[in-house]
């Protein structure tokens, strides 16, 4: 069956799905007033309740603050009594707010060297990443660092925007050495798509609407920008392969509640041989007709039926949570992964994998972990640590092992084949996670390499 996507008919079946959504985190180095941005961006896009203004405003008031409007927008975001305390950001903070135009997840990621990981976290499935600078140091370590995550984790877009304008006279002069800096920088990451644009998250410039004190700067404000941007959301996804990992197996037997039999006397019997395997898509879509493969027992069937909520429908598309009814009587259960016939990833039973290091204890070479791909979980040892990357110089370094925060590649054998795919191809079927099997705590965040 053939593979070409009708893209009328995604669209019709990505109605149910929230297509306007978009994912950006942020990232910054510490005291370039990342928090202050990203308070800024929620109170001028009229995203704050009003009490929780009060209350920030009271707050701000107490301890002096006498920055524009009397208010800390850090006080916005930094939720955490330490993160208060300190006036740093710790831990990966989510919002969620909304204009008319579109609806935002927002991962505000900490700036320090040791929670890189945190923003490795953060930045994993968005849509695009916001790199503060302060406008008055240019780009340094930390900016590189967090530039080098964005570029291996494949992050759609990337805004850079350079900060404390106001502290700099608003001079376009101050501001064109620190954008090509940023553009240096990112073409030897090989980042295609970066944006740069001034701003002053004390005062409001080019946060929400374009600042009549930057003339020089024709390019849109950072809200503008955002959501202007094309998501990587089920439409786009939609034109992968499709991928469901199977959940669970529904197989209700007669075993339904007393308030479902009352409604529906006659569900006991229609459903006594109904079973189906549920899970969410990937990538990909799903008609009743099409012919799939199941993994890893390659066994070829027919989907009978896709529902949703208990609706059959007519397609179902990534990011949309699916029950798929076989015509076979096969083994679909959990950690099986359902893929269209004619463009199944190969079954591997070795990575050669970029690790994003999570866990305080090093990584080492020999080391039994399991891998997490997927609804599917299988042992594995780590064979050979290839090298880190070093991110102040970018360089490939040889390594035997892996510390906190690092970045490196390694090779991984595994005990079970997984359908794995290279992380460029596919950031939903690229990405697994090494857990320690004596604890379950999770070691890395790992991409497939070629």
């Amino acid at each position: 069956m053939s593979t070409t996507i009708d893209t009328t008919e995604l669209a019709a079946s990505t109605a149910l799905a929230p297509s306007t959504l978009f994912r950006f985190a942020t990232a910054g180095s510490v005291d370039d007033g990342k928090s202050t941005l990203v308070g800024r961006l929620l109170h001028d896009s009229k995203a704050i309740l009003a009490d929780q203004l009060e209350q920030v405003a009271r707050t701000s008031r107490e301890r002096g603050f006498a920055g524009a409007e009397g208010i800390d927008f850090a006080l916005l975001t930094d939720g955490l009594r330490a993160e208060r305390e300190q006036g740093i950001t710790i831990d990966v903070a989510y919002r969620y707010f909304a204009t008319p135009e579109r609806s935002f997840i927002l991962a505000d990621c900490p700036g320090h060297v040791q929670y890189t990981r945190n923003m490795v976290t953060g930045a994993t499935t968005a849509d695009a990443v916001v790199v503060l600078i302060d406008g008055r140091k240019g780009v340094l370590e930390q900016t590189r660092r967090h530039l080098a995550v964005t570029a291996l984790l494949r992050v759609p877009h990337v805004i850079v925007a350079v900060n404390k304008i106001d502290l700099l006279d608003y001079a376009e002069d101050a501001f064109a050495p620190v954008a090509q800096q940023v553009r240096e920088v990112t073409a030897e990451l090989g980042i295609a798509d970066v944006h740069v644009l001034p701003v002053s998250a004390l005062e409001g410039d080019n946060i929400v609407e374009r600042s009549p004190r930057t003339p020089w700067y024709t390019g849109p404000s950072l809200l503008q920008l955002l959501e202007e941007l094309p998501g990587a959301d089920a439409e786009e996804r939609g034109l992968e392969p499709f991928r469901l990992p199977v959940q669970l197996v529904l197989r209700p037997q007669g075993g339904l509640s007393p308030d479902v039999v009352a409604a529906d006397p006659g569900a006991v019997e229609r459903l006594r041989d109904y079973r189906a395997s549920a899970g969410r898509i990937a990538s990909g879509v799903v008609r009743p007709g099409d012919r799939v493969r199941v993994l890893p027992t390659d066994i070829v069937t027919t989907v009978t039926a896709v529902e949703i909520a208990g609706t059959e429908v007519e397609i179902a598309s990534a990011g949309q949570s699916v029950a798929i009814r076989l015509a076979d009587d096969v083994d679909a259960a959990r950690g099986s992964v359902l893929v269209a016939e004619e463009a199944a990833p190969e079954l591997a039973r070795e990575i050669d994998a970029q690790l994003f290091l999570l866990d305080e204890r090093p990584l080492i070479q020999g080391a039994r972990v399991l891998v997490k791909h997927g609804t599917k979980t299988v042992q594995a040892i780590v064979e050979e640590i290839l090298e880190r990357r070093d991110l102040d110089s970018l360089a490939h370094v040889p390594a035997d092992r892996l510390n906190a925060n690092e970045i490196g590649r390694a090779r991984i054998r595994l005990a079970e084949a997984l359908p794995l795919e290279p992380y460029r191809v596919s950031r939903q079927s690229g990405s697994f996670l090494v857990i320690r099997p004596t604890d379950g705590h999770t070691i890395a965040a790992g991409t497939v390499g070629e």
